[in-house]
């Protein structure tokens, strides 16, 4: 949950095809959120990356 509501995960493109390497992303206004899919409750990574960058990474 951040100041402005909850926050929506979603996986990413670079999720392994088996779902044991997933990813999951979430745009959090001024940085994205990175974190396991198999650790929701885990450690996040947040990122100040560019949306156009984003895009490059097709995240």
């Amino acid at each position: 949950m951040t100041a402005f509501g909850p926050i929506e995960w979603r996986k990413s493109s670079h999720s392994g095809p088996e779902g044991d390497e997933c990813v999951e992303v979430a745009d959090l206004a001024v940085a994205i959120g990175v974190r396991d899919s198999k650790n929701p409750g885990g450690p996040k990574l947040a990122s100040h990356l560019r949306r156009a960058k984003l895009r490059a990474l097709d995240l």
